[in-house]
């Protein structure tokens, strides 16, 4: 993956950069740039989550499940879902009188969702939507719950993100954010470190012939905010009772937060 489009146009103001992994890239091209490292990915995306994680990312997104306080006849927006790990498991606890959309801002994880949750027979009431997280095309107060899992780290504009699934989501509903976030030990990081930045490359290039989009996805969680950060982000856009979890020793951390 080559970041030469990022050079080629210099940004007018500070406030028109925003990360990209650890470089600094024009607003208007990170979203064609994280798109390129998702393209690139899609096809080997469940393979390498379980080789990644040992398949612990299963554990993490069985607990959102279970604090998702989701039922029957409820509306279910699983943002950033990819290939439909949570949106299956919610599909079945809304039944036939709920409603699930999958959406994801990448055309070819979207596809890669909708062929893997048809081939489970999952059909009827569920939705796929191509859409950008930081302007959601819902009606305001529609959706029961909202999830976004290790989604949110590829927005470009995080709190303006925020504050779309704010206004989509019903009063009474609730926010679930799943992601990778900072370690809480000190031993823990460092070999984290080791993990993500020597380890996770080379197998990237092993199984889907890719070392720099899951490069990029390394130096992505290190620039996240952490859990404190995140907290006070979903605070600023109007999201109450706010609180995290961590898992795996702060690895990754479940944000939630309600609206009122």
């Amino acid at each position: 993956m080559s970041t030469d489009s990022a050079r080629s146009a210099e940004p007018t103001s500070e406030q028109e950069k925003t990360d990209f992994g650890f470089t600094q890239v024009d607003k208007s091209e990170k979203v064609a740039m994280v798109a390129d490292v998702f393209h690139s990915v899609a096809a080997k995306y469940d393979v390498m989550n379980d080789l990644m994680s040992l398949g612990i990312h299963r554990l993490w997104k069985r607990y959102t499940i279970d604090c998702s306080g989701v039922k029957a006849g409820q509306r279910v927006l699983d943002l950033a879902g990819g290939t439909g790990d949570l949106a299956a498991k919610f599909s079945r606890i809304v039944g036939k009188t709920g409603q699930v959309v999958l959406a994801d801002i990448n055309h070819s994880m979207l596809m890669v969702g909708k062929e893997k949750l048809t081939n489970m027979g999952i059909v009827g009431n569920i939705d796929y939507v191509q859409a950008n997280a930081e302007n959601l095309p819902f009606p305001d107060n529609h959706f029961d719950l909202i999830t976004i899992a290790f989604g949110l780290r590829n927005v470009t504009d995080k709190s303006a993100a925020l504050a779309s699934m704010f206004r989509v989501l019903k009063p009474g509903g609730r926010l679930l954010v799943l992601e990778f976030s900072k370690p809480t030990s000190e031993a823990l990081s460092k070999v984290y470190d080791t993990y993500s930045f020597h380890v996770l490359p080379k197998m990237g290039q092993l199984v889907a012939n890719d070392a720099d989009s899951y490069r990029y996805l390394a130096e992505s969680i290190r620039m996240h905010p952490d859990q404190e950060t995140l907290e006070q982000m979903m605070k600023d856009v109007g999201f109450e009772q706010t609180s995290y979890h961590n898992l795996t020793g702060g690895i990754v951390a479940l944000h939630r937060g309600f609206k009122f």
